[in-house]
């Protein structure tokens, strides 16, 4: 059990290290004000525009750093501050998740192939530890494998597709920069040091799903050994 608090610790530890690292970039780039004046609402509104989608809506939702695009509702929804707020950092958030709405609109594929594992992961994302550690308990104490490794192996299997669910996260969230950043250049939104801050925001906001994905598959290929790894 060493070696699985061991990883624990490595993996907690980057990923704090990205998420004060990304805390710190927004902070900085909160304080470059946009030459045109525009709010994260209207970057986002006109953004929708631009790429003619007219049955989304653009939001405002309490908490920081709490935006999102809501496929089901069709919702841009973005933090407080990012919505009210006229800087760098809030005109890369709202690009970025206007990104995920457009990706909607032109069904990108990795987008829908997300959509369609949300509802299994949530499920199982809840009970994937619960049947590892009941499969590898029921088997030590009964002295053999027997159910306790076909439920441990169940477990695995349901973590497996959690770890899958986060690397094609990582597309999604890629390409949403992409086109948001795209955007903001090519249609001059920005200045050169308001896009110099937009896309180092957003690469470390990128490095955050990163971390998650790496870290799932660390976690994975730990339990992996232990449940089966001891097997002749």
């Amino acid at each position: 059990m060493m070696g699985f608090y061991i990883l624990i610790g490595a993996i907690s530890l980057v990923s704090w290290l990205i998420s004060n690292t990304l805390k710190r970039k927004f902070k900085k780039y909160s304080k470059i004000q946009l030459r045109n004046g525009m709010s994260g609402a209207e970057i986002a509104e006109k953004m929708l525009a631009d790429h003619g989608i007219s049955d989304v809506k653009v939001i405002s939702t309490p908490g920081m750093l709490t935006d999102h695009y809501n496929p089901k509702n069709k919702t841009v929804n973005l933090s407080e501050s990012v919505y009210n707020q006229r800087n760098a950092a809030a005109a890369a958030v709202a690009a970025h998740e206007v990104g995920h709405a457009v990706q909607h609109a032109k069904a990108y594929q990795w987008l829908t192939m997300r959509s369609k594992l949300v509802p299994v992961v949530s499920i199982s994302s809840k009970f994937s530890q619960y049947l590892i550690f009941g499969g590898l308990i029921m088997g030590a104490a009964s002295g053999a494998a027997g159910i306790g490794l076909y439920i441990a192996i169940a477990g695995l299997g349901l973590m497996a597709m959690g770890t899958v669910f986060s690397f094609i996260t990582l597309p999604v969230e890629y390409d949403a920069s992409n086109r948001a950043l795209a955007w903001l250049k090519n249609k001059n939104m920005v200045s050169r040091e308001e896009f110099a801050g937009s896309k180092d925001a957003l690469k470390w906001a990128a490095r955050t799903y990163l971390v998650a994905a790496l870290g799932s598959l660390a976690m994975l290929l730990y339990w992996g050994l232990q449940i089966l790894g001891g097997r002749d």
